[in-house]
């Protein structure tokens, strides 16, 4: 349901406003004021679709961020991203927590061409938050892997290898 707004004008400009003397006016007809109309219309931009789907980021964001933080830091520290962990889940959230921030810079990406800005603050303005800490962690990423290639001569892979914890 598309919830509008209306907003009608009706004010001719009255005489008196303007300072103009009644008696030097010419007789007018009751007809010659002119009556104004304005119909505006606004939709209203709320798509429960993407409140979900917005949720979702912010949450699966603000975990992945401090998980990539620990992952560049260890990285840069030992040449070796995370461990595997048991059943290799610290591993698992590692590689879940790069592809999460990729896909919420691809989203952004997306909806900025499209409509001209990123994505919507969301709640309490975390969306936005977790959009800006997705680029710094690119960005980070850039770096630190970087750095591990000119130093060390390669990147570790996602699975573990000889060179990190094999």
């Amino acid at each position: 349901m598309m919830v509008a707004s209306r907003m009608l004008l009706f004010s001719p400009i009255s005489s008196s406003i303007l300072g103009i003397n009644h008696s030097l006016k010419r007789p007018t007809n009751t007809r010659s004021h002119m009556t104004l109309k304005i119909v505006c219309m606004a939709k209203e931009s709320s798509n429960t679709n993407n409140g979900l789907i917005e949720k979702a980021a912010i949450a699966s964001g603000l975990i992945s961020s401090p998980v990539i933080a620990w992952s560049l830091y260890t990285l840069k520290t030992t040449g070796c991203g995370l461990p595997p962990g048991p059943g290799g889940s610290i591993g698992a959230l590692e590689g879940v927590s790069y592809l999460v921030v990729l896909g919420i810079v691809g989203w952004s990406l997306y909806t900025k061409t499209k409509t001209g800005s990123g994505l919507p603050n969301g709640p309490f303005g975390l969306l936005g938050a977790v959009e800006g800490l997705s680029y710094l962690s690119l960005l980070a990423i850039f770096i630190v892997f970087g750095l591990q290639y000119i130093e060390q001569g390669y990147i570790p892979g996602p699975l573990p290898a000889d060179q990190c914890f094999g």
